[in-house]
């Protein structure tokens, strides 16, 4: 094998060995961190948890693959961020106004049985993606369901029974009082 396939193949032992132990010592640094920081920061609840969950990865391939990132570096950004998202966390759930900058509202885009045409254009959500979402939930009929939800996260939440009355986990729901008040 000559030379520089063998480099482009394998690079340097330098870069090798710095890939192995940095490596590791990242992947055990992230777990710790991860262990003290609690369930929270790796949750799906809106957009900075997406952004934070990211974030770790990048720094972890800067970490692995490039020598100008250091451990120490790699662990301190990670622990940068695992405060900052603590930070915004704890914040969010003690007052209205952080949450409301943080969080987006779940959307009502089926209730009853109808398409909520409105709010499917407003959040970009095709009506295939609700026929899948009740698909993938074990219903075969649209007129069966109660609601379907866009939540904070993007995902869908097929409810199939509803008493409008009584649905007290759709109050925080945009378009359900409104919904609610017309019946």
């Amino acid at each position: 094998m000559d030379y520089s396939l063998a480099k482009d193949l394998f690079g340097s032992w330098n870069a090798v060995l710095h890939t192995l132990i940095v490596g590791t010592l990242s992947y055990i640094g992230l777990i710790g961190w991860l262990r003290v920081s609690g369930k929270r920061t790796l949750s799906k609840w809106n957009a900075f948890d997406f952004v934070v969950t990211i974030a770790f990865g990048s720094i972890l391939a800067s970490a692995l693959l490039t020598g100008s990132t250091s451990f120490v570096q790699a662990m301190l950004s990670i622990g940068l961020l695992v405060g900052l998202q603590y930070l915004l966390t704890w914040l969010s759930v003690r007052t209205d106004q952080v949450q409301s900058l943080v969080k987006a509202e779940p959307s009502l885009l089926l209730f009853e049985g109808s398409m909520l045409e409105s709010t499917l254009k407003k959040e970009r959500v095709a009506k295939g993606e609700v026929l899948a979402a009740i698909r993938l939930s074990g219903h075969s009929r649209v007129e069966d369901i109660g609601a379907v939800v866009l939540e904070t996260d993007g995902s869908f939440s097929v409810i199939a029974d509803i008493d409008p009355q009584q649905a007290s986990a759709l109050k925080d729901v945009k378009g359900f009082i409104d919904t609610r008040r017309s019946a």
